[in-house]
């Protein structure tokens, strides 16, 4: 069974930058594709961005530009790289790995 855990979510003004890390258990890593995904208050969670197992992405248009990202199959990590951040970003971030597993989640909140 995959576990996914995320971190490095927070508080930030616009303008900065955080990075997310999610961090997966089990043997299985390299040969799926990842994503993380956002859920902002009475929203429907929404795709934010995804990396394939070759390193092909794709990006939400409303991040392109501002997020990358990543992955280390070594580590079993993926990671989101979140520049220019806005208001309208504040949302819990979900890591998710295409064998149908989700993270728990973090909060991001950028204030004004």
């Amino acid at each position: 069974q995959v576990q996914l855990v995320e971190s490095g979510g927070g508080l930030v003004q616009a303008g900065g930058s955080l990075r997310l890390t999610c961090a997966a258990s089990g043997s299985i890593f390299s040969i799926y594709a990842l994503g993380w995904y956002r859920q902002a208050p009475g929203k429907q969670r929404e795709l934010v961005a995804t990396i394939t197992s070759g390193g092909s992405t794709n990006y939400a248009d409303s991040v392109k530009g501002r997020f990358t990202i990543s992955r280390d199959n070594a580590k079993k990590k993926v990671n989101l790289q979140m520049n220019s951040l806005k208001p309208e970003d504040t949302a819990v971030y979900y890591c998710y790995m295409a064998v149908g597993n989700w993270g728990q989640g973090t909060q991001v909140t950028v204030s004004s």
